[in-house]
């Protein structure tokens, strides 16, 4: 019936539009966001893109807002504004996924590939709400736009190796593509031994294999409108994390679209894009391969979620509108079998997640309004209603142990809104917003069953009593160009009411062998985030460039302990040299020593550090035929260190050597 209802909806909201009269296609109006990363691994790119076939991990880490949090040498998990995923908006196309992992192995962004994206949308704050509710921010990982080019047959070949792990990188693309018709399938293939730390020092259980299929397609019905599917698969398995006790035999996602679009210059809605979506994804655990464990453990978990959005863009006057009206259907089940070394004793059997049932259906609208031609003013609200149901009745009553009153469901009511003022003229522009958000709690947070946390060594019980976690915020942003030269400094605060986080019950004994105890989430009264970055680039001349950014952030709870997790003083620094064929880079990167410390919540100081990186790049034309070469080095020094975001303080990677070669054969 809740799909029903959602299924529903969209169809109600598509039909809204199709009594108007034909013209020709006009560009997709969309939302202008913080920041876009362009993912193009055919193309040299001037931000700071050292490899063609990076991972989307490694071009996420280039904006100022993300920071990746590192288990092992896959997987990272994205953290913006100094919040986890727990706290962002994270959709691939705008559909909403969830990983299958309690242990944050599989976030979302591990199941695409840079094959199958165009670019990335990064919203701090508020303005990063459009495809869901948020405390921190939102991600949104771009699939292509539609391509009619009449451009027959478009082939590319992609390869690359890096010696640091023996890591080889293959893929392949086709495209197709008439007036009305297009087709495009590509696939990528990664494998990586373990990696060496500086020095020469091996990472045990680092290495990982994956390979990713996509298939997109579309057919135009008239000159308005078009219809277009797509599909990816993704399989990883034998994937270490040196940081865990855990590793995992396979991480396996399919997800799934088919859209609707409509655009027209000259009818009152411009553009509406209605997509119906479903993933699924499949997440196993296991330390087959980890020797001397006090008792082996298999883990699986399933996350399937339905879903649809409706997506529709108004200009009028000096009015530019977005709607969004989307909803989903999401079912989270965890489970973990504990066999003891003896074999006299029987398997142990629980529900980590109780196959939770999530259900959600919102809207968003956005207006952005040109007040003259040097003003503009925007508002944003979001609406939405979220329910929580714990399908399985066995889990139901572990939970009940500890909450004997709790009912099988929970339903709340979620509000966000922000409004920015822009001011640009002659040498300077200016960018003021405010914002106030809403989120409901994780599964993990609400439904969690003895989770373990292996960066404070706590067991970890869900609380399904927490309160909705509230934001107020207050950004800025200011940049001065003149001629060649610019200059900016953005900053953001945040003040987060039931700000959930867990904390320690000394009433209750770990289930893991070795553990410290039992944390269960709770609410801090409130929590303070503040970051501030100063950003500067210089173009020396027609091929040169210099560019540099340096930042500062702060955390702290209610209770004056400093929360994990928080960036120490960082700073970028690059000199760039680019020509229409060739292109070179020298990098140094590092962090400040890490003195404000979360140690209250297991955290310890990180050391500072800094490292050297060189990349080159070159585009030959062969007739028609197109070969980009990307080649470099990083970590020149083979220095041997860790970020705050390593978990566990592992090491990262010492000197790699690596090129990427990529043939485009139209």
């Amino acid at each position: 019936m809740n799909k029903l209802i959602i299924y529903g909806g969209f169809l109600l909201f598509s039909t809204l539009i199709f009594a108007q009269e034909e013209t020709n296609i006009i560009k997709k109006d969309t939302t202008k966001l913080d920041e876009v990363l362009v993912i193009n691994r055919r193309n040299l790119s001037n931000y700071r893109q050292e490899k063609t076939l990076s991972s989307i991990d490694d071009f996420l880490e280039k904006s100022n807002q993300i920071t990746m949090i590192k288990r092992g040498n896959y997987a990272w998990e994205a953290s913006m504004n100094n919040m986890n995923s727990d706290r962002l908006a994270i959709t691939i196309d705008g559909m909403q996924i969830f990983g299958a992992c309690t242990d944050k192995m599989d976030p979302i962004t591990s199941y695409v590939d840079v094959s199958n994206l165009e670019k990335v949308s990064i919203g701090s704050g508020q303005s990063g709400s459009e495809n869901g509710h948020c405390v921190g921010g939102g991600i949104d990982l771009q699939l292509p736009t539609s391509t009619y080019n009449n451009n027959g047959l478009k082939t590319s070949i992609d390869l690359g190796y890096e010696t640091n792990g023996n890591y080889k990188t293959s893929g392949l693309d086709l495209e197709y593509s008439t007036n009305s018709f297009y087709l495009n399938t590509d696939g990528i293939y990664r494998k990586s031994d373990n990696y060496d730390a500086g020095g020469n020092q091996e990472v045990l259980y680092s290495q990982f294999e994956k390979y990713n299929i996509s298939l997109q397609s579309g057919f135009k019905l008239d000159a308005n409108q078009s219809l277009d599917a797509n599909i990816i698969y993704d399989r990883a398995t034998n994937v270490g994390y040196p940081a865990l006790t855990m590793d995992v035999s396979l991480a396996e996602a399919l997800i799934t679209s088919l859209s609707h679009n409509y655009i027209n210059n000259t009818t009152f809605i411009k553009s509406l894009e209605s997509k119906l979506y479903f993933n699924t994804i499949t997440h196993i655990m296991d330390d087959s391969k980890r020797p001397d464990v006090p008792i082996r453990m298999d883990m699986p978990g399933w996350s399937d979620t339905y879903g649809f959005y409706s997506k529709a863009t108004i200009k009028e006057n000096k009015h530019n509108v977005l709607l969004n009206f989307n909803g989903f259907y999401n079912r989270s089940l965890a489970e973990m079998t504990m066999y003891p070394n003896d074999p006299n004793q029987p398997a142990m059997f629980m529900y980590t997640w109780p196959d939770v049932r999530t259900l959600y259906t919102g809207l968003y609208a956005k207006d952005a309004m040109s007040l003259n031609a040097f003003e503009t003013v925007s508002a944003s609200l979001r609406l939405g209603y979220h329910k929580n149901k714990i399908a399985n009745e066995v889990g139901l009553e572990s939970l009940q142990i500890f909450y004997p009153d709790i009912n099988h469901s929970k339903s709340r009511l979620l509000t966000s809104f922000s409004s920015d003022y822009q001011w640009k003229k002659n040498l300077f522009d200016i960018t003021f917003g405010l914002g106030y958000g809403e989120r409901a709690p994780t599964v993990s947070e609400g439904y969690g069953f003895f989770l373990y946390n292996s960066f404070d060594n706590f067991d970890y019980i869900g609380n399904p009593s927490l309160n909705t976690e509230k934001s107020v915020e207050a950004n800025f942003k200011v940049n001065y160009h003149k001629n060649d030269f610019k200059i900016g400094i953005e900053s953001s605060y945040f003040y987060i009411m039931n700000y959930i986080i867990g904390n320690i019950d000394a009433s209750l004994s770990p289930m893991t062998i070795g553990s410290n105890g039992v944390k269960v989430y709770t609410a801090l009264d409130y929590a303070t985030i503040f970051d501030v970055y100063l950003n500067t680039s210089y173009q020396l001349s027609k091929a040169f460039s210099v560019n540099g950014t340096i930042g500062y952030n702060y955390g702290t709870g209610s209770n004056n302990e400093a929360l994990p997790l928080i960036k120490p003083f960082l700073y970028v620094a690059e000199f760039n040299y680019n020509t229409t064929h060739f292109n070179a880079a020298i990098q140094l990167e590092g962090n400040g020593n890490q003195s404000k410390y979360g140690s209250f919540y297991g955290e310890d100081e990180t050391p500072e550090y800094a490292i050297l990186n060189l990349n080159f790049g070159n585009i030959f034309y062969v007739k028609n035929h197109k070969t980009v070469l990307k080649y470099g080095i990083e970590n020149m020094l083979d220095n041997n260190y860790s970020t705050y975001a390593d978990w566990n303080n592992i090491s990262r990677q010492g000197r790699n050597f690596y090129i990427n070669l990529s043939f485009i054969m139209p």
